[in-house]
């Protein structure tokens, strides 16, 4: 089973600014098809890098606290 092809995002929500590589699922082709999933109420991110300065390997971020998003 394939695992989806991964997208580089920047994503600005209240707290702060997220870049990282974010997974496409098989059956989809768009960043926007995976975010307009009402049922997915998290988006994950692995290979974070937080307002410019911060590393982390994963972060899961609530869609209501997103601003915007931006494919890289």
């Amino acid at each position: 089973m394939s695992e989806g092809k991964k997208a580089k995002i920047r994503v600005r929500t209240v707290n702060g600014t997220y870049v990282g590589e974010f997974v496409i699922p098989p059956m989809r082709n768009r960043v926007s098809d995976v975010l307009n999933e009402e049922q997915r109420l998290f988006i994950n991110l692995t290979d974070v890098i937080i307002d410019d300065r911060e590393r982390a390997d994963f972060v899961s971020l609530n869609k209501n606290l997103i601003e915007s998003i931006t494919q890289l």
